[in-house]
C-alpha cells in the first residue's frame, strides 16, 4: 500500500513574516517609497470617504480591471490615513493572491494581523484584502467580517468585476458598498500629464447628457495627446514608468491580456479552450466598435453560439469589453437582442494586441469610437445605446442615443467621426437628420477632428465638436 505524501501546513513565522513585509508602516509609519512617489488618480477623492467610513457598517468592494491602480488606490488611501494620525498597527493590507494565504480564511488572517503586530484590540482597524476574488466564498467570509467586527472598516478588491457585483449584490446586500475603478480616462490622462492648463469651461447650448464642456487654443496638441491617448493610454504605469513606455504594447498584452484570458477567467469559470477564447477576444479587439451577431460570430469561428455567449459573459466580466445594446428608429428595444455592437473597455488594448494607429488609418475612425463610449461605460447616470434600422428601403444608424429613463423615450443623439467633412455638408447626416425628426430631437452633437461651429439642417441645430474635446469632457463630468 502507497502511502501519499501529506501537505504540511504552511508555517504561522512565514505567514507572519510576510505581513510583517506587505505592511512596512508597522514598522517604519510610511508606505513604500515607490508608491508614494506615484500621482493620486482623480477617483482618490470619491474612494477616500468610502474607505474611511465607520459609521455606517459596510465593506467597500473596489472593482476594476488589472492594472488600472487598484492596489495602488488602496496603498494612497493607507498613506492619507497614516497621515492623519491613525495607528500605524491598526491599517493592514493582504494581498489575498499570495499563495502564502491560500485556503485561509479573512477572519483567521485578519487575527493573525492582529497577532504580528501585537495588537490583539478588534476595534478601530481598518483592513485591506486585495484579488479578493481568488478566495473561495469571500463574500460569506467577508459578511461574517462585517457582523463579528462593527468597529473595524473592510476593504477588499478584484479584478473579476461583474463576477465580484454579482456575488455582492447576492450576498452583501445591505453590507457591501460597490466602487468601479475604470482604466484611465482622458480626462484623467491629461491631468496625469500635467496638461489641464491647455483647456478652458466653455459654454455650449446643446446640453446633451453633459453639464458642461471644454474648449482649448491648441486642439492640434490635444488632438497628439488624444492619439497618443487612444494607442497607449488607459493605464496609469505606462504614464508612470519609464520600462513599460518604451514598450506599452508588450507590457499590455502580457501582464493584461494574457494573464486575464490564460490564468484569471479560466480559473474562476473553468474555461478548457483557453486558445479558442484568446482567438474570440483578438476578433473582437481588432473589430472594436463594429456590430456583431452571435450568428455571425459563430459562422466565422466555428464555436457554438451558446459558448460564445459565455466566453462574452466572461469577457464583460473581466471589464476587457462592453456590449451595447441597440434600438430602432422608432427607440424600441428589439425582442431578441440578435445583433449589437462590442467594445473594448480602452482602445489602446488593441494597439497592444496589433499595431498602434495612425490617425488617417482606415480603423481609426472605430478607435475614436472605442475612446469615446468608454469614456461612458463607468458612469452610473447614462447608458449610452445606438440605433440601427431598416424600413423597407429606409435604413440607417445613429452611434450614440440617450433614453430618458422614465419616459423611455430618446433625449440626445451622437454621431462620432474622425473627420471635418460634415461641417461643410450637413445634409450628408441622413441617418441623424431622420432619426431626430422622427422623435423630436431638436439638436444633435457631431464631433469632428478639429472643427467647433453650430448650423441648421432642416430644423435640426448640429453641434460640431472635436472628439478629444469630447472624450474630455465626459471623464471631467462624470468625476465632478
Amino acid at each position: 500500500m502507497t502511502l501519499k505524501p501529506r501537505l504540511e501546513p504552511i508555517r504561522e513565522d512565514l505567514i507572519l513574516e510576510r505581513m510583517n513585509f506587505e505592511n512596512p508602516w508597522w514598522i517604519t509609519g510610511s508606505i513604500d517609497e515607490e508608491l508614494n512617489r506615484l500621482q493620486r488618480r482623480t477617483y482618490f477623492k470619491l474612494f477616500l470617504p468610502l474607505a474611511e467610513e465607520k459609521e455606517v457598517r459596510r465593506a467597500v468592494v473596489l472593482m476594476g480591471p488589472r492594472r488600472v491602480g487598484k492596489t495602488v488606490l488602496m496603498q494612497h488611501v493607507i498613506e492619507k490615513m497614516l497621515e492623519q494620525g491613525i495607528s500605524r498597527r491598526q491599517i493592514c493590507y493582504l494581498g489575498v493572491d499570495n499563495p502564502i494565504y491560500l485556503n485561509m480564511g479573512l477572519e483567521n488572517l485578519f487575527k493573525l494581523a492582529r497577532k504580528a503586530t501585537g495588537n490583539e484590540s478588534t476595534k478601530g482597524w481598518y483592513v485591506f484584502f486585495d484579488e479578493i476574488q481568488y478566495l473561495k466564498n469571500w463574500e460569506v467570509h467577508l459578511k461574517v467580517l462585517v457582523d463579528s467586527y462593527p468597529h473595524c472598516k473592510f476593504i477588499v478588491s478584484g479584478s473579476a468585476s461583474a463576477a465580484l457585483k454579482l456575488k455582492s449584490v447576492e450576498s452583501g446586500a445591505g453590507r457591501f458598498t460597490d466602487f468601479f475603478l475604470p482604466p484611465l480616462t482622458f480626462h484623467e490622462y491629461i491631468q496625469l500629464k500635467g496638461l489641464s492648463h491647455i483647456l478652458q469651461r466653455i459654454e455650449i447650448a446643446w446640453k446633451g447628457n453633459l453639464n458642461f464642456y471644454f474648449g482649448t487654443g491648441n486642439i492640434k496638441e490635444l488632438n497628439k495627446y488624444f492619439i497618443d491617448y487612444i494607442n497607449f493610454g488607459g493605464y496609469p504605469e505606462i504614464i508612470f514608468r519609464q520600462k513599460t513606455r518604451e514598450d506599452p504594447g508588450r507590457y499590455i498584452k502580457s501582464d493584461i491580456v494574457d494573464k486575464v484570458l490564460l490564468r484569471d477567467l479560466p480559473s474562476l469559470y473553468g474555461i478548457q479552450d483557453i486558445q479558442e477564447l484568446n482567438s474570440f477576444f483578438s476578433t473582437l479587439a481588432y473589430y472594436s466598435g463594429n456590430e456583431v451577431s452571435l450568428e455571425a460570430l459563430s459562422q466565422s469561428s466555428g464555436v457554438e453560439k451558446n459558448l460564445l455567449k459565455k466566453y462574452l459573459t466572461y469577457l464583460e466580466a473581466a471589464f476587457l469589453i462592453k456590449v451595447v445594446h441597440r434600438i430602432d428608429d422608432s427607440a424600441k428595444k428589439f425582442k431578441r437582442a440578435a445583433f449589437y455592437k462590442i467594445y473594448l473597455t480602452n482602445p489602446s488594448l488593441r494597439s497592444a494586441l496589433f499595431t498602434p494607429l495612425d490617425p488617417v488609418d482606415e480603423s481609426f475612425g472605430n478607435m475614436v469610437e472605442t475612446a469615446v463610449f468608454s469614456q461612458w461605460m463607468h458612469s452610473a447616470q447614462f447608458t449610452p445605446l445606438y440605433a440601427r434600422w431598416r424600413n423597407g428601403r429606409i435604413r440607417g444608424e445613429v452611434d450614440m442615443i440617450g433614453l430618458d429613463k422614465r419616459k423611455l423615450s430618446p433625449v440626445s443623439a451622437v454621431e462620432i467621426k474622425w473627420s471635418n467633412r460634415y461641417c461643410g455638408r450637413p445634409k450628408d447626416l441622413k441617418s441623424l437628420l431622420y432619426f431626430c425628426k422622427k422623435n423630436n430631437i431638436g439638436s444633435a452633437l457631431v464631433t469632428t477632428i478639429d472643427k467647433t461651429e453650430k448650423v441648421n439642417q432642416d430644423g435640426l441645430d448640429i453641434y460640431f465638436y472635436p472628439a478629444s474635446l469630447y472624450a474630455y469632457s465626459i471623464g471631467a463630468n462624470i468625476v465632478e
